[in-house]
């Protein structure tokens, strides 16, 4: 069973980006680059864009979940990418802070409202650039593309494809990030998808061990 389930020694890594996230997280606002270009004018708050933004949880963690069951060697890639783009991301918020002031004031108080209003209040519009919202989703979506099991399931790659999309918009239309961010996550995952998913990723000695 051990053998089997080794894979579970990841999520040792949860706690300690947790603790170097909310370490960073614990600096006084306003430090460091304010993150701001001119199409973030142009894209409207809109808080309907908070159901994407809250099926990240869930699109995350059910990837995981299913990869550690179904797809080992999926898994093991998947745990290698995204912890190596969070180390990257924090790595980067403690040596180039950053910050967004693109907030709106929100006075309505409808339940969409409520919950824009809970995510301003437990996460604070600091260390934002790369946006480790968009990196974990692009990473989501590249694992279930690359996997063995999925190869042949185009409706669900097509979905997952949908889902990560409105997952991104939402991000900037919450103003949760600027566009900046969301662009350096994609700039990120494209350079560490060259070696865990290419054609010279490390991981292709492995193939016939899973």
């Amino acid at each position: 069973m051990i053998k089997k389930y080794n894979h579970i020694l990841f999520l040792l890594y949860i706690p300690i980006y947790m603790f170097c996230f909310f370490k960073l997280e614990s600096r006084p606002a306003g430090i460091g680059v304010n993150v701001h270009i001119p199409l973030d004018d142009l894209i409207p708050f809109n808080k309907y864009f908070v159901i994407p933004y809250f099926s990240w949880f869930l699109y995350i963690t059910v990837t995981i979940i299913f990869f550690f069951f179904y797809d080992k060697l999926e898994l093991i890639k998947y745990a290698v990418y995204l912890i190596t783009g969070m180390s990257v991301c924090i790595i980067i918020y403690a040596l180039f802070p950053s910050y967004q002031s693109l907030r709106p004031e929100i006075t309505d108080t409808d339940i969409f409202s409520k919950l824009v209003c809970f995510i301003y209040s437990v996460d604070s519009p600091s260390d934002v650039c790369p946006s480790i919202h968009v990196f974990n989703s692009v990473a989501a979506h590249i694992a279930i593309v690359k996997s063995r099991f999925f190869k042949s399931k185009k409706i669900i790659k097509a979905l997952s494809l949908i889902l990560i999309i409105f997952i991104c918009l939402s991000t900037v239309f919450l103003k949760q990030h600027s566009v900046a961010d969301g662009l350096c996550a994609l700039l990120l995952a494209a350079l560490l998808y060259i070696p865990i998913y290419s054609r010279v990723s490390i991981f292709n000695r492995f193939k016939k061990a899973y």
